[in-house]
């Protein structure tokens, strides 16, 4: 074996007997390692663009489905609840079955599940399927990453790391437009069946090239904590519920929504109690003895709820409220995904010299100043309007993302770097689920205390409604059926106060959003600075 051919694959494997033919001679020509990682993104790219494809095709679902908002964001929600459950496990997973197995059976997993998903007749079968998608697509961008990592020799890992990382990016970009175009020239379903031809390439392409996992490397012997995981899973499924279902069910006095506050507090509760005696946890909670892990897992979590719940909040606020198209709701997003793109590579040319809590700090007051430019949004609102809040939000996250992981991870001891990578992952990801089911909560219970509060203004007593509803009589015909055309404009006007009512109750939300990320600021204290080597690819793996 040659010097380059031993390099090409500095740790995935350095037999060439484990490759076929076609992977064999590109390897002998040094291009093995870049075909492996355009596979590996090209699997990681599929998941990163369906967790933002639903987004703009929510309002579609929600009214082909006979759903309701709240109903309709267990779309989101339940996808995220399953990558929740399925990160502690990818790793154990891929050490048990191989790396290379390990990511095929996600992707033909996520292929098969993102059919089921299309041919949903209802509701309920569409989140089931999305819980399957989800248990599938939390293997690909974990396993992708770790791939593409251990595929390349140090020196150049950087450079390998970017192009992963501007793949990934690639897909918030890709994935409103193509959802969109899809969702209005040939409906709903096909943001799913889409998946399929990509899905089946990007699977012969890493059977092709992957190189085959050694049997005896293989862990048999590795147990996972099923336990924590069993208790993860009920204590977060319960408390989605609640949150989800809360506000229609009457809160605390539904003993529905009871019971899920019992089992949300039970489960979490023993979920902490287990992890802290077990030998091998599926989270290893005490990497919080650690003030950085503190702070950087609350800041994650808060990122995850705030940054996800502006992508979820703005496509069904544009198409239910400024009736804009999901082809123009995916557009829309387009240049705030190039913004992070360039970002991106500013961040890794020149900004990373630059204390990582400076760094977090001004990505917080850019979210900050997002929720403050969206609340003033209103009927006349343009594309203008809303065009800086989300150039702001982009970058603000590309300012947070990186920085935070590094000043989370930077002071842990090397032998703890990998656990405190996985807690922080999951706290993203629980502040994801999480910050999309207390939006939905909380713009339908906002939306019902505002149109209360206008309902009470609009009354037979007072003369500029009576003159409204007067001229709208007569412009619906009220000359030859007046009762009819009264009952038309009471309509239009009951329309108009229930937009006026989310509209404010956006205003709410994106207000919450901005004192949330003030709120955090002082978060930065406990977080450290200059993170060393391995905190920083620890930290680059996180992503």
């Amino acid at each position: 074996m040659s010097a380059r051919t031993d390099q090409s694959l500095h740790l995935y494997g350095s037999d060439p007997r484990l490759l076929g033919p076609l992977a064999a001679r590109l390897l002998e020509r040094g291009l093995l390692k870049w075909i492996i990682t355009l596979a590996a993104s090209f699997g990681a790219i599929l998941e990163v663009i369906d967790t933002s494809i639903t987004n703009v095709a929510l309002p579609d679902i929600q009214g082909n489905l006979g759903a309701t908002l709240s109903e309709a964001g267990w779309v989101s929600t339940a996808y995220a609840c399953a990558n929740v459950v399925i990160i502690p496990l990818s790793a154990w997973l891929g050490d048990r079955f191989g790396r290379k197995n390990y990511f095929v059976f996600s992707l033909v997993g996520f292929t098969a599940s993102s059919v089921l998903c299309g041919l949903a007749p209802n509701l309920g079968f569409l989140i089931a399927a999305r819980v399957l998608q989800g248990i599938a697509g939390g293997g690909l961008l974990a396993k992708a990453q770790s791939v593409v990592f251990e595929s390349f020799a140090p020196a150049e890992r950087g450079a390998a790391q970017a192009i992963f990382g501007l793949g990934v990016i690639a897909g918030p970009a890709l994935g409103p437009v193509l959802g969109g175009w899809l969702t209005d020239q040939m409906g709903w379903r096909w943001i799913f069946f889409i998946n399929v031809p990509f899905g089946i390439f990007a699977v012969l392409m890493c059977m092709t090239f992957f190189p085959a996992d050694e049997p005896e490397k293989l862990d048999r012997t590795g147990r996972v904590d099923w336990t924590g995981i069993a208790l993860l899973a009920v204590g977060l499924a319960s408390f989605q519920t609640m949150l989800e279902e809360g506000q229609q069910d009457d809160w605390f006095g539904s003993r529905f929504i009871t019971l899920m506050a019992f089992l949300a507090a039970a489960g979490i509760g023993l979920f902490i109690w287990w992890e802290l005696r077990v030998e091998k946890p599926a989270v290893d909670l005490r990497v919080l003895r650690h003030r950085s892990m503190i702070g950087g897992s609350l800041y994650s979590a808060i990122l995850g709820m705030g940054i996800y719940g502006i992508m979820f909040a703005i496509p069904v606020f544009v198409q239910e409220y400024l009736h804009y198209t999901p082809t123009q709701s995916g557009v829309l997003q387009v240049p705030g995904a190039i913004a992070s793109a360039v970002t991106m590579i500013l961040y890794g040319k020149y900004l990373s010299r630059f204390d990582p809590r400076m760094m977090v700090g001004i990505g917080a007051l850019m979210t900050t100043a997002t929720g403050v430019l969206l609340m003033g949004l209103n009927p006349d609102t343009g594309v203008q309007t809303i065009f800086w809040p989300l150039i702001l939000r982009a970058v603000g996250s590309v300012m947070m993302f990186m920085p935070l992981s590094l000043a989370t991870l930077g002071p842990l001891p090397k032998r703890e770097i990998a656990a405190g990578s996985g807690m922080y992952s999951l706290t993203r990801q629980m502040g994801s689920s999480i910050g999309i089911a207390l939006i939905t909560t909380m713009v339908t219970r906002r939306m019902a205390q505002h149109r209360v509060t206008l309902v009470s203004h609009v009354t037979a007593y007072r003369q500029p409604v009576l003159d409204r509803l007067h001229l709208m009589t007569a412009g619906f015909g009220g000359n030859t059926d007046p009762a009819a055309a009264q009952h038309s404009a009471l309509g239009v006007i009951d329309r108009i106060v229930n937009g006026q009512a989310a509209l404010i109750a956006y205003s709410d939300i994106f207000s919450y959003v901005a004192v949330a990320f003030v709120a955090s600021l002082p978060l930065l204290l406990l977080l450290g600075g200059r993170p060393a080597r391995q905190a920083a690819e620890a930290a680059a793996a996180a992503h």
